[in-house]
């Protein structure tokens, strides 16, 4: 009888789970509200009432507990009486975890039936009955204004919190090239040609390729602090252990593993940022971060030129000094770090709650998942690599910062081979040379966060709804200054007739274009897929590192068999090619957003039919229900939500 009743139940639970809820509801309950609210992702259920007419079969009404439970513990129905804002963000956190990974029970439930029966309940006791309604014992945010959720942070908080990430991810980037500054004289220790020990970078970019891949889905299943910290320790070990090595194997094999640590913070940290801060500030905290990303490569070439140029530090100390900024920001990180994603937010709290009031039936939803091995990996991991080749825009744009981060990674090569083997300087004074694109890069970040208050403007004019086609601009602007910059440089670096600070200064282009390109397009990134935004940007990282990994490896042979200028010209020309790329998604951007299965604000994409049928076999964490999901005539309602 005992497991009779646990099958029923069971059978009951998923049957509930996989019903469709009719969005009807969303005109009357969803009224605008403004981007300085909590910012939360509008999914299927998301613009639905707890229980609807028209659902296929009657369905119980949602609650949530106002009250301790079982003591005295009243019952608040979701669908009438809370705050729309409450109600949608509740809904949206049930539609995410009902697709989570582990959250089916179909499978496993079936799997075990014909393997054996359930074992009896121990000590001669029958299974008791059903617990009462399992929605009275999870624990909600208290409103759109609880303190608990990381948007509703102090403003001096949230300015510590993005510190301590820029200096975290400005660590990693800067680990990725101080390495290049040593490859001769590493070539000399173990004697090897330069282009053997120059895999020392390239391992440490791929290593940037397949971290995203495993950091991004694990922070959307146990939050964004925990992969945060244990990436920080785990590059300092393999930094430290690259300082140490006693052959070159152990110094490729520690590089790789210390990019794989340090690829987390590139990751994660943007998508930190997007549980944070709103519509209206997010732009300008991505923008900080990708100037960490991008002002680090540059700063480190002339501090491991004049590192390694002096015998008494030598190279291993290029290591050794990731090794210790790695370290403080690991202690910082552990110290002061809070959790800023909200189902782990409220994991903690119900904690708390089980604590104070001895009640073991309070849980938070993000609990109830069980992570199947099998599934997490087909699944979960897979999500980046799914946005990366399925969704145009990430598809493209991607290619796109792909090349720019490729010649990032390439310049380390080039500008040695021109400051160095055509004007004659010496290794640390070479690596001066890049803060030509350093203050290229500096430019755009302020002309950026200058445009914040037109993008404030349009914003409010949009009743709060943001379209991420206006962080365009800046985009193509950037790419036709990076493709000038790139024919600047070939044309006056080839010959030491023309001096030296004329190559220099076109690193204001060239950084100029970089860093416009990158600071927008992540921002419209995140902008285009907010639920999923990590997951986005590890694809995106994925196939940028790739290209920064390979392109250092023929770059030399590059600019030797061509020489610099038509090297230049060459690269110039294919930047000046993917120039139409950010104009076509200017243009048409909002249309190829509507035929998305996880952009948030538009139109039914192909998994829409899976999930009104409740089949979720193909869906990973959050997928069933997704944002993208949203049926084309709710459209209007979901954006005036958003």
């Amino acid at each position: 009888m005992g497991p009779n009743i646990v099958d029923r139940a069971l059978e009951a639970a998923e049957h509930d789970a996989a019903t469709p809820i009719s969005p009807t509801a969303t005109h009357h309950e969803l009224p605008h509200r403004t981007s300085a609210e909590i910012e939360r992702v509008i999914s299927a259920s998301s613009v639905s009432s707890a229980s609807s007419s028209h659902s296929a079969r009657p369905r119980r009404p949602s609650t949530v507990g106002t009250g301790i439970v079982g003591v005295g513990m009243s019952r608040v129905s979701t669908s009438r009486d809370l705050p729309p804002t409450e109600l949608g963000r509740i809904q949206t956190a049930r539609s995410q975890h009902s697709a989570t990974v582990g959250r089916s029970l179909r499978s496993r439930r079936s799997r075990a039936s014909l393997v054996k029966p359930l074992p009896p309940f121990g000590a001669g006791k029958p299974y008791p009955p059903l617990l009462p309604n399992q929605e009275d014992f999870v624990v909600e945010f208290d409103g759109p204004d609880d303190p608990l959720h990381a948007q509703n942070w102090p403003m001096a908080k949230k300015l510590l919190t993005a510190t301590m990430l820029g200096y975290t991810t400005m660590i990693a980037s800067f680990g990725s090239s101080i390495f290049s500054a040593a490859t001769r004289a590493v070539a000399n220790d173990f004697g090897v040609s330069p282009d053997v020990s120059l895999l020392g970078v390239s391992l440490y970019v791929l290593g940037f390729a397949t971290g995203p891949t495993f950091w991004a889905p694990l922070s959307e299943l146990k939050g964004r602090r925990l992969p945060l910290v244990a990436s920080m320790f785990g590059f300092t070990i393999f930094n430290l252990a690259c300082g140490t090595a006693k052959d070159l194997q152990t110094v490729l094999i520690t590089r790789f593993f210390a990019g794989f640590f340090g690829a987390c913070p590139l990751a994660v940290v943007a998508a930190v940022f997007s549980d944070m801060f709103d519509n209206r500030t997010r732009g300008m905290a991505i923008t900080v971060f990708s100037m960490t990303v991008f002002t680090g490569p540059m700063l480190a070439p002339f501090i491991g030129g004049f590192m390694v140029e002096d015998e008494s530090i030598g190279w291993r100390w290029t290591a050794y000094l990731i090794a210790i900024m790695g370290a403080v920001a690991f202690i910082i990180d552990l110290i002061f770090l809070e959790e800023t994603y909200p189902p782990v937010i409220l994991v903690s709290k119900a904690a708390e709650l089980r604590r104070r009031t001895l009640n073991w039936g309070i849980h938070a939803k993000q609990e109830e998942i069980e992570i199947d091995v099998k599934e997490l990996i087909t699944k979960n991991f897979s999500r980046p690599m799914r946005l990366l080749f399925c969704e145009p825009i990430v598809t493209l744009l991607s290619v796109y910062m792909a090349f720019i981060y490729g010649l990032l990674y390439l310049f380390l090569t080039a500008y040695p081979f021109v400051f160095m083997g055509v004007h004659g300087m010496s290794a640390g004074v070479a690596g001066l040379t890049f803060f030509g694109m350093i203050i290229g890069q500096i430019i755009a970040g302020v002309t950026v966060l200058m445009q914040q208050p037109w993008y404030a403007r349009k914003l409010a004019a949009n009743n709060g709804v943001p379209v991420p086609e206006w962080r365009l601009p800046s985009v193509i602007a950037g790419g036709v200054a990076f493709a000038i910059g790139l024919f600047w440089f070939g044309w006056t670096g080839f010959t030491k007739d023309i001096h030296w600070i004329w190559p220099t200064l076109s690193g204001l282009m060239t950084g100029f274009g970089i860093a416009s390109i990158f600071l927008q397009a992540l921002n419209y990134l995140v902008d285009s897929y907010l639920m999923f935004a990590a997951s986005a940007i590890a694809g995106n990282t994925f196939l940028r590192s790739l290209a920064g990994a390979a392109f250092p490896l023929f770059a030399r042979y590059m600019f030797e068999g061509m020489g610099t200028q038509w090297a230049s010209t060459l690269l110039g020309c294919i930047g000046v090619a993917l120039v139409p790329i950010p104009v076509i998604f200017y243009m048409f951007g909002d249309r190829i957003r509507a035929k998305s299965a996880y952009a948030p604000t538009f139109g039914a994409g192909p998994e829409v039919a899976e999930s009104e049928t409740g089949d979720d076999s193909e869906l990973g964490h959050g997928e069933k229900e997704a944002p993208g999901s949203v049926p084309r005539t709710d459209m209007d309602a979901a954006q005036r939500a958003v």
